[in-house]
């Protein structure tokens, strides 16, 4: 069968690549560029983008299965060409916020409420990868790490449980491969919850020198996250996500563990992985 894997090249879509290629299975890549995609051996390239649907019925045929990038603007295009194409199961990329209230500004739980909603109604067979927060998303402090031994963050003591793209891509692959997790919200997160003090230690003891932390205000946060190019409601839902972790830690699931048989990659461990993004 064929597996079209699209958003191919970001940052969870190309490991998703990896993971199947490595299980001997046959991939299409979706990407916008497929001469400077540097795709593996072996795996077909398809010129297109969700994004612009007009482009996806070439993609798509003979496909049996989709790993589905969450893009909420155009996912019931998205799910028509797949019908019409006779695509069969569809493995999307959700969040833990998808059931979020729709109301709340800034939150980015409401799309992929759209994606799943669309997807379910559409008919398909489908499981719903929903990780937290991106440990990955750390490498904004990469900067005033590298020139000044530093962190800038609201809510230091904020307990955060984010997850490894590795573990991200790895679920989403046994999903694609394995149909007994069919119909299932696989709900994804690190090993357990620490509090950003701790992740900036994880950081120092890599890199074997230390790192202040430097707790910014509310006013101060919103004013880095706007120079950072985010919305003012994005930028609030992030800040409330920390204040409330604060008392209230981020969930711990088992699941990266029953669908893999390990255990999620700790934050010290993706650190050390990725030491040279902070030196």
């Amino acid at each position: 069968m064929t597996i079209l894997v699209t958003g191919a090249t970001a940052s969870v879509g190309r490991l998703v690549v990896d993971e199947l290629v490595a299980v001997g299975a046959k991939v299409r890549a979706l990407t916008v560029n497929p001469e400077r995609a540097a795709l593996p051996d072996g795996v077909e390239v398809a010129k297109g983008f969700l994004g612009k649907p007009h482009t996806l019925p070439a993609a798509l045929e003979g496909v049996d299965t989709v790993y589905l990038a969450p893009l909420a603007g155009t996912v019931e295009e998205f799910t028509r060409h797949a019908k019409e194409a006779g695509v069969r199961r569809v493995v999307a990329l959700s969040g833990l916020n998808a059931d979020d209230d729709p109301q709340f500004p800034g939150s980015s739980g409401p799309g992929y409420h759209t994606v799943e909603k669309a997807v379910e109604a559409a008919g398909f067979d489908w499981t719903f990868v929903r990780p937290g927060a991106f440990m990955i998303n750390t490498t904004g402090w990469a900067h005033s790490i590298r020139t000044e031994s530093v962190v800038r963050a609201p809510y230091g003591a904020a307990m955060v449980n984010p997850i490894d793209l590795v573990d991200i891509a790895a679920v989403a692959a046994k999903a694609i491969e394995d149909e007994g997790y069919t119909g299932q919200k696989l709900d994804i997160t690190g090993p357990g919850a620490m509090s950003q003090f701790d992740q900036v230690k994880a950081i120092s003891a890599v890199l074997g020198r230390e790192i202040r932390f430097e707790e910014l205000t509310h006013a101060e946060a919103k004013a880095q996250y706007a120079q950072w190019g985010l919305g003012e409601d994005t930028a609030e839902w992030l800040i409330g996500g920390f204040a409330a972790a604060v008392d209230q830690p981020d969930p711990t699931t088992p699941t990266v563990e029953r669908v893999l048989g390990r255990t999620a990659r700790t934050y010290a461990q993706w650190a050390e992985a990725n030491a040279d993004e902070f030196r």
